[in-house]
């Protein structure tokens, strides 16, 4: 919820935005612009040039390009208002958010200066502010320009991506990323007003919560207060008390408790503390451990003043203690050992302003809806927003938060470290009251960068500096910032959270700062050269990146891409592929799973040069090419997941990059930009289930007597079911195990009773001729349960190129019903990975299920909620309802 306090009175009427550099402007528009264009605040400018019709919207076709000259000019924001004297002492001119380097004036007279995106200005007025008629100006310095700028003067500081994003402290992602579109514009993003007060206005206030063993919840809260010295305070003598004492009540309500604490902060402070137990409170707890109640907290300071929160009752920390794997990184919440599983998040919007509270919720019902518990706030791009917090709150929802510094080296001058402490104070502040945040990190990739990017510690030498333990001297290029600045800061505002300085980082010194048995780790080899096998060499105690790249659903890519021919390398086509070499390895990931051959084929031009096998040569049409390409994320990411999972209690979080996108783009997502869910969103829900059955290669006994001793780890012989309970209940059924043939007939079965506690797990070792496949190609080993709570699984023999799958194994219909149509499948032989693509009939259109897979025999419904459309029919045809089968050529 918003702490804007009700003494705020907003200006969002009556702006125009201006050119202050119009040579940068293109020639055509320059006119349309000097005459001023009607502008949003809260917003950004290039929403205000296309809402005037002067430029195209910026996510279609290759606009991009077309629009950089945006980010080169110098913005003028003004507008006109009036001010009636409303018998108040003070008025203070609050930015909530600017973008970003920023001069502000009012009625030609300088308020101040702003320098960092990620926090509020805060400016007394009083003797500028005219009664009636005032102009206020903010104009804008070119954050392109700037930080080109900075560049030259600080010398280089290593970093991705083409903008020197890391000289000025504006979110990286809006510079362009490998998922992202450059959209380095400037504006208003967050409201601005006048906060008129009287006497004592409410500061800050941090409601941090605790948990004493014998269930009593504590809240503590510091009330931080300004007073107003040159105003009227009744009773004080402003010549001789500089800081008089102020009355303060703080009241915690909620869930059948009522209770007021006052207390003063005493004259010549700033500050008061006060602290109410709660009896037996409700806890607060992530997504299927338990509810979510949250208490009211409301405060009072002197006569007017107040603040409003709501806090959840929890305990956190997270054990790293060292064993005999590495060293883990197992969150608790309170005192009970929580598995992380969820996705990393990226800007809702690549112009944030749109995100708005329905937004947000859509996407938070995807993140629910998926069973994942825990999202990771990403450091390229915000502290995210007061609705993301707040659904996060009340769903349950985990939050990992970044402090933005991402993928680069830091300068440590003296500017930016009071930036970026400013900044730290101000959002540990702001989010405090949440108890769904549970983990603060430093950076993202910023010391593995350091310690294995090439050339990034060449590129910090400094000769003329003090000698480092290398022997040379060296830059500033961040560590301060998480090594020392965040970690006493939430010392002293909020130590209620766990805080690791770095993303990836092992916990151990002097070894690799991504090893995989050692804290964190990001993947991403994967990706980038190996096959998605590889995920099952690691041993991750805590995966907080790898993502698997598929294309938006069909109706998303062709909204914004129109090339003809529609091909995978179309111009358009790959201004809305960000990766380097992205879709050749897109093609080059599916060998040897949906196509012939290894990840490592190639082709070799006359000259002897490689030539990367074009995605599309495999695929007889763009509709086949993209079907294979979102199979292939959601099978190797759920082949992750499942290993990853399979490794509990030694794996404890699995995070996959990412949910969601800022724009229409191939990209890592689950969800594209348009809120479509792709297979491997489907595919998650099923993998993060509370409780999981995987069937998993394992070692066997002997395998371990007769060959561990030789120090090498052995291959794995043997099958296990391994199941998986990440709740707080137990259960206890009976498992019927079969290895089948792809017609149905079962070859070898076992059953097995299992039982198992809260927050457990077990494995059942497969006798040998269930886990022995005859004909690999030809059959299945299904593990099925005797009651509800677990799903079944199936583990394939072989790969979908080798398999013997029946390219025509399913009849289906399509019905009317209320708000949609309801599709019903039977399947005449197996069927893998059932997926529909309704957004192919009804760009608007959803659908509840998805990535089934069904034996010979067995029939499925499922339930379209879409507007009439023409041909019902179109939703089951080949094109749309689409499986592995139909990849079989």
């Amino acid at each position: 919820m918003s702490h804007i306090p009700t003494t705020f009175q907003s200006l969002s009427q009556g702006w125009t935005v201006t050119a202050a550099n119009p040579t940068a402007v293109p020639q055509e528009l320059r006119d349309a612009i000097a005459a001023g264009v009607p502008a949003r605040v809260p917003g950004e400018v290039t929403l205000d040039l296309e809402r005037a019709g002067l430029v195209p919207d910026p996510f279609d076709g290759d606009n991009e390009k077309h629009q950089q000259w945006i980010g080169d000019v110098d913005w003028h924001y003004t507008c006109t208002f009036d001010w009636p004297d409303d018998g108040n002492d003070r008025q203070d001119l609050v930015a909530y958010g600017l973008d970003t380097i920023a001069e502000v004036k009012l009625n030609g007279q300088s308020v101040g200066s702003a320098s960092n995106y990620h926090r509020a200005y805060r400016w007394d007025i009083r003797e500028l502010l005219r009664d009636k008629a005032n102009v206020l100006d903010v104009f804008f310095t070119s954050s392109v320009r700037e930080s080109d700028r900075l560049e030259q003067q600080r010398g280089y500081y290593p970093h991705t991506e083409h903008h020197a994003f890391n000289q000025i402290r504006k979110p990286s992602y809006q510079f362009g990323w490998d998922w992202g579109v450059d959209v380095a514009n400037a504006g208003i993003w967050q409201p601005i007003g006048i906060d008129s007060w009287k006497g004592v206005r409410v500061d800050a206030v941090r409601p941090l919560v605790d948990v004493l063993p014998d269930g009593t919840g504590v809240l503590t809260a510091t009330v931080e207060v300004e007073r107003d010295l040159q105003g009227r305070i009744t009773g004080v003598d402003k010549a001789h008390s500089s800081l008089p004492a102020v009355s303060v009540t703080v009241r915690l309500s909620g869930h059948g408790f009522d209770k007021t604490v006052q207390a003063d902060v005493a004259q010549g402070r700033k500050a008061v503390t006060v602290s109410v137990k709660v009896p037996h409170a409700e806890l607060w707890w992530p997504l299927g451990y338990g509810d979510q109640p949250l208490y009211d907290v409301s405060v009072e300071a002197g006569e007017t003043a107040s603040w409003t929160g709501r806090v959840g009752f929890r305990t956190t920390h997270v054990d790293t203690r060292a064993d005999e794997i590495g060293r883990p990184f197992q969150i608790y919440v309170n005192n009970v050992p929580v598995h992380a599983r969820g996705y990393n998040w990226v800007p809702i919007d690549a112009f944030i302003t749109r995100g708005d509270r329905a937004f947000y919720a859509a996407r938070f019902r995807d993140l629910v809806e998926s069973n994942s518990n825990m999202v990771r706030a990403w450091g390229g791009s915000i502290y995210e927003t007061d609705d993301f917090y707040d659904l996060a709150d009340e769903l349950g929802v985990m939050v990992w938060q970044d402090f933005t510094l991402a993928c680069a080296a830091y300068p440590e001058d003296a500017r930016t470290k009071a930036d970026i402490e400013e900044e730290a104070r101000y959002q540990i502040t702001r989010l405090s009251p949440h108890p769904s945040l549970i983990v603060w990190n430093g950076s993202n990739e910023n010391y593995v960068a350091y310690s294995g990017w090439p050339g990034y510690k060449q590129a910090l030498r400094d000769d003329d500096r003090k000698p480092n333990a290398y022997g040379y001297g060296e830059k500033g290029w961040g560590d301060y910032y998480y090594s020392e600045l965040f970690p006493e800061l939430l010392a002293e505002l909020d130590p209620t959270h766990v805080y690791l300085p770095s993303s990836p980082m092992s916990f151990t010194k002097f070894v690799d700062a991504n090893k995989d048995t050692d804290g964190t780790m990001h993947i991403w080899d994967v990706w980038n050269g190996w096959d998605y096998r590889q995920y099952a060499q690691y041993t991750p105690r805590f995966a907080d990146e790898f993502g698997y790249q598929a294309p938006p659903a069909w109706s998303t890519l062709n909204r914004v891409v129109h090339d003809k021919p529609f091909e995978a390398f179309g111009p358009q086509m790959l201004v809305h592929q960000k990766a380097m070499g992205g879709n050749y390895k897109l093609a080059r990931g599916m060998r040897s799973h949906l196509t012939p051959g290894n990840i490592d084929d190639v082709s070799f031009n006359q000259d002897g040069t490689r030539n990367w096998l074009i995605p599309t040569d495999d695929w007889g049409n763009m509709e086949d090419w993209h079907w294979a390409c979102q199979l292939q994320q959601a099978q190797a990411i759920r082949f992750g997941v499942e290993h990853m999972r399979s490794l509990e209690p030694v794996n404890a979080g699995a995070l996959i990059w990412q949910l969601n996108d800022d724009w229409p783009v191939v990209s890592w997502a689950a969800v594209d930009y348009y809120g479509h869910r792709k297979p491997l969103w489907y595919a998650s829900r099923d993998f993060f289930t509370p409780r999981l059955a995987t069937l998993q290669p394992r070692i066997s006994d002997k395998a371990w007597r007769d060959l561990s001793w030789e120090g090498k780890r052995p291959e794995c012989d043997t099958t296990a079911l391994v199941l998986l309970n990440d709740t707080r209940q137990a259960w206890s059924g009976s498992w019927t195990i079969e290895r089948i043939s792809l017609d149905g007939t079962v070859l070898a079965s076992q059953t097995a009773d299992v039982s198992l506690d809260a927050i457990s797990h077990t494995a059942v070792v497969l006798n040998p001729d269930v886990a022995a496949f005859g004909d690999p190609s030809d059959e299945l080993i299904v593990a099925t349960p005797d009651r509800a709570g677990f799903a079944r699984t199936i583990l394939n023999g072989a790969e979908v190129v080798d398999q013997k799958l029946d390219s025509r194994p399913l009849s289906a219909s399509v019905s009317k019903v209320d708000g949609g149509y309801r599709i019903g499948v039977r399947a005449n032989a197996y069927v893998r990975d059932l997926f529909c693509m309704v957004d192919k009939v009804d760009h608007r259109a959803t659908i509840d299920d998805g990535m089934a897979t069904l034996l010979p025999g067995e029939e499925i419904s499922w339930t379209v909620t879409s507007e009439d459309v023409d041909d019902p029919q179109g939703f089951v045809a080949p094109n749309v309802l689409r499986s592995a089968n139909d990849l079989k050529r």
